[in-house]
């Protein structure tokens, strides 16, 4: 396989939480805790798979938190997190990846910029660690009275993804069986590799106590922002009776040429939303050089873009799409295409826009070579 694999860990009981219910199902903003941070990574285009690593009695709450997301299926965890994650590492043996990240599933703040640069820091190194400087001065204490202050020049608070070269980080961990250390880092660091360090994020915190979770609810109460995504597709006409534009089949007389049905109006769209959310481009999930997208229907294109951005507790506040061509006339087919956007993205048709516009007998428009189309999207997106 190669690529990069993400380990959820998430067997924990989260004694320190306390209550019957381990905090990474606990409700945030609407949905589990988990399913917060196994989203961030299944939509995340630079990872190739997802595992969570689980308590065996929680796999009912599993379900209901990974409901409708593209993981592999989990495996159980062990005595401690240290073990769980070497399971978790183990189980991993027949997909051999490159690179493993392995992230706390009470981290449900992870953003694609740290996700990203523990990536590219991997290209050149054996591990990397997200970090965020000491900020607070330190002191030492004893016998309830301050001993010493520490100079916090060089300390750091470590975060998670961390990331490893996969065999690397599996001999390690499988090195110290039955020792307790801290996080994977120092599993790493006893095995001798060398662990660079990369900027992580203030925002990426552990929810370990319920006062904790009380804090990450009041940053998603009214916390979110309106992302834009816009996209561009062009297809060259070719034989047949009929172009499909925007989910509707509109006479012609000529096809357009694609390795699916080559409907530029969805292709458009579909990476404005993926855009959007910043999860890549149509090529990415779907590449035509793969022989099940041949011929293929773009609505499934389009419905698995809105699909990862209600994966990411998203929604679609607005589409627009506007299609250049000098033939066929859009008009009298506007409103079928706008029903039928509203049917796969499931919005409302106000919320959605199809225009045409010509060139003007200008460029490959204008003399009747293909069709173009271009699009935006705009999503709400929980911080």
């Amino acid at each position: 396989m190669g690529g990069t694999v993400v380990l959820v860990v998430a067997a924990g009981r989260g004694r320190r939480f306390g209550g019957d219910l381990p905090k990474q199902y606990h409700d945030l903003a609407g949905r589990m805790v988990l399913r917060h941070t196994l989203a961030a990574f299944a939509t995340n285009p630079e990872i190739d798979a997802v595992r969570a690593v689980i308590h065996p009695d929680d796999r009912q709450l599993y379900d209901i938190a990974a409901s409708g997301l593209a993981l592999l299926e989990p495996v159980s965890g062990g005595a401690s997190r240290q073990d769980s994650v070497r399971l978790g590492l183990e189980s991993l043996a027949d997909l051999a990846p490159e690179r493993v990240l392995i992230h706390d599933a009470a981290r449900p703040f992870i953003d694609a910029g740290t996700i990203g640069r523990v990536i590219a820091a991997l290209a050149s190194n054996p591990a990397a660690l997200p970090v965020v400087p000491v900020a607070d001065t330190l002191k030492r204490g004893l016998d309830g009275f301050v001993s010493d202050t520490i100079s916090r020049d060089s300390l750091f608070r470590a975060q998670t993804p961390q990331g490893f070269r996969y065999t690397d980080i599996l001999s390690a961990h499988k090195a110290v069986i039955g020792e307790e250390l801290t996080d994977d880092s120092a599993v790493a660091e006893r095995a001798g590799l060398a662990v660079t360090l990369v900027a992580g994020a203030e925002d990426n915190v552990k929810i370990t106590t319920a006062a904790d979770l009380e804090r990450a609810r009041r940053l998603f109460d009214g916390a979110g922002e309106i992302r834009t995504g816009s996209g561009y597709d062009v297809h060259r006409f070719g034989p047949g009776n009929g172009v499909w534009l925007c989910g509707e089949l509109v006479p012609h007389q000529a096809g357009l040429l694609g390795h699916s049905d080559a409907d530029v109006g969805l292709h458009a769209l579909t990476d404005a939303l993926l855009g959007a959310i910043s999860a890549g481009d149509i090529g990415h999930h779907f590449p035509p050089s793969e022989p099940r997208w041949k011929g293929a229907a773009s609505d499934q294109f389009l419905a698995h873009a809105a699909s990862l951005v209600a994966a990411r507790g998203g929604r679609i506040v607005n589409v627009d799409v506007t299609l250049i061509c000098e033939r066929p006339k859009v008009g009298p087919h506007r409103a079928r295409m706008v029903a039928r956007l509203a049917e796969i993205l499931k919005i409302d048709q106000g919320r959605i826009s199809v225009k045409a516009t010509t060139t003007e007998g200008l460029g490959f428009t204008g003399r009747a070579e293909g069709i173009a189309s271009q699009a935006s999207a705009s999503v709400w997106l929980p911080r």
